[in-house]
């Protein structure tokens, strides 16, 4: 994927994530929506973690919270529809953005990974949060991402195995 973010201060205000791939490109600008290849898209409706479908990245430098992370990983694979890795964080928030997924989160990302999709989730009507439910700052330092329905659970779920 290609993933470019315009900023203004710490604030992203514009976004674009082109899956060559899939030959989707998606877009967002800030109060303007998100779109899939011009056409607007949403998060899903789905009201509990119980019926969502999970993104995630596995950890691939730091190490030191790979424990906690496993433990997640595992509660999530009995407790929701499926878990999947794509290989690109920005496709997985994109994906957030137009209802394939309901969740993404992971840790150990940088700014240029997240930036433009988190943008994305929340023009579409998404949440995203760090995993002690701040609203990101475009570190990707940890990353939550979910449509408003899911959200209070996993951010509850993930909290709970991610900050101890």
């Amino acid at each position: 994927a290609v993933s470019i973010a315009l900023t203004e201060g710490d604030e992203v205000i514009s976004g674009v994530v082109h899956e060559a791939a899939g030959r989707e490109t998606f877009t967002a600008w800030k109060g303007g929506g998100a779109y899939l290849n011009g056409e607007r898209i949403r998060v899903t409706e789905v009201p509990h973690p119980s019926g969502s479908l999970v993104a995630t990245g596995f950890p691939y430098k730091d190490f030191s919270r790979l424990p906690s992370y496993l433990k997640c990983l595992a509660y999530l694979l009995k407790n929701t529809t499926g878990v999947r890795r794509m290989g690109s964080a920005s496709i997985d928030l994109s994906y957030v953005a137009c209802g394939r997924f309901e969740i993404f989160f992971e840790y150990g990302l940088n700014p240029w990974d997240v930036a433009a999709g988190t943008l994305l989730v929340t023009e579409a009507g998404g949440i995203v949060s760090n995993f002690s439910g701040n609203q990101l700052k475009i570190t990707g330092h940890e990353i939550i991402a979910s449509n408003a329905n899911v959200y209070p659970e996993i951010l509850k779920i993930i909290s709970n195995f991610m900050l101890k």
